[in-house]
């Protein structure tokens, strides 16, 4: 059976939810004015993290200083990121993804995979499923999505990376010479800007000829593994399968995927910093702590690390979360390749009613744990933007790039 799969990609995720959430209150839409997601406008710190159509006209780019984009539009609107309102927005579509497809994949916050193999007796036009799973989301959430119709998980995310916002794109196997080998060999999915250089050097300048050069030259330039793999791609092949572990209920997870690369330890803090409060505050929701906490990064030519340590107690401590997190960021990012994905992962979990009280549950650790709640009740009755933490406060959340999103979930992870 020739297999059907859909990619779902929301447009301009953060600054889209933000928009639709002032759009609902009756405030303006940030998506038709220059405006972006970043640091204090007030303070002048932090970075651009997403910015709208017509930010993008005044040449705003995303990961420049916010000082730097207001000398470029001082009328700029420069809002917060605001995690657990994408993290809303996240599952909200999804859940809508999920009405339609046996077997849907969290690619990350703002996107995913949908196996749509085997439906055609359901659904038995494509096209037209495409058109209404985007309308849907469009019509019932207030914010649109691109979703690419292929015949593997790659060709699917091609496609719905061609025009944007708010279209529908194919990219089946007899579409690919017309459709993908025209590109440049940097659009190819999993081609970093080193590896493109790299290939373009030596004159493999779009995909269609990187498809059609000799594989051995290919693994001369780029290495072994990256030149069997892009090879593979480029001739639009990929056997992978779209996989829903959602029931693996082991931990929590929480990773942003960023636009422009981080390039500092001082961009990266605020990053995990975000996640960890994130990540902290489901636990304490649910009543549990971690015993486990992981940091993984990706590097931007798609090479994937992590690094975990088995904590002396469970916690539910956003501060404890995050120092243990910076130090295991430290210890593991230590050649400066830039990064394009932060995570943090919490695992052996266990329910706070079974937690003892240790010799080590000083003042200090219980009034953290007090604050935590106070801050988790306030945004719970008030929203999740009245309160946030000092040095995120102060940074302007100095986060390198845009997320392309978190697979901010209470998600559980293998």
């Amino acid at each position: 059976m020739e297999r059907l799969i859909f990619h779902i990609d929301v447009n301009s995720a953060f600054l889209s939810w933000e928009a639709s959430k002032r759009v609902k209150n009756g405030e303006a839409d940030l998506r038709n004015i220059p405006s972006a997601v970043g640091g204090d406008r007030e303070k002048r710190t932090g970075i651009i993290l997403a910015k709208s159509i017509p930010a993008k006209k005044y040449g705003i780019k995303t990961g420049e200083p916010v000082t730097m984009a207001l000398r470029k539009c001082p009328s700029l609107i420069v809002v917060k990121p605001d995690f657990r309102l994408y993290s809303k927005c996240s599952r909200e579509f999804m859940d809508i993804c999920r009405k339609y497809a046996p077997m849907v994949e969290k690619f990350s916050i703002d996107e995913c995979f949908l196996d749509m193999t085997g439906t055609q007796l359901i659904y038995p036009d494509p096209i037209k499923t495409a058109y209404d799973i985007k309308n849907e989301i469009r019509d019932t959430l207030g914010f649109t999505v691109n979703v690419g119709v292929g015949s593997n998980k790659l060709l699917a995310k091609m496609a719905s990376d061609f025009e944007k916002p708010d279209k529908v794109h194919t990219l089946f196997y007899n579409e690919i010479e017309k459709k993908m080998w025209v590109l440049p060999v940097g659009d190819l999915f999993s081609v970093g800007g080193a590896t493109a250089e790299k290939l373009i050097k030596n004159n493999i300048k779009t995909i269609g000829q990187l498809a059609k050069a000799d594989i051995e030259y290919i693994k001369r330039i780029v290495g072994v593994k990256m030149g069997e793999h892009i090879h593979r791609f480029a001739n639009g092949i990929d056997n992978s399968e779209v996989s829903d572990v959602r029931d693996e209920a082991k931990g929590y997870s929480n990773s942003v995927t960023l636009e422009e690369d981080i390039v500092s330890s001082e961009a990266a803090k605020p990053v995990l910093l975000a996640l960890a409060d994130s990540v902290a505050s489901r636990l304490r929701a649910d009543e549990v702590r971690t015993s486990c906490v992981c940091v993984m990064i990706r590097s931007n030519d798609f090479k994937n690390k992590s690094h975990q340590r088995k904590l002396y107690e469970p916690t539910d401590v956003t501060s404890e979360i995050y120092e243990t997190a910076v130090e295991l960021f430290d210890e593991m990012w230590k050649n400066g390749k830039p990064l394009r994905l932060i995570g943090i992962s919490l695992t052996q979990i266990t329910h706070e009613k079974s937690v003892q009280l240790s010799f080590f549950d000083d003042e200090k650790q219980e009034r953290s744990r007090q604050l935590d709640r106070a801050v988790d009740s306030i945004r719970n009755k008030f929203g999740s933007d009245t309160v946030t933490r000092g040095a995120l406060y102060n940074s302007g959340i100095r986060v390198g790039k845009k997320h392309k999103a978190s697979q901010d979930e209470k998600n559980r992870i293998k």
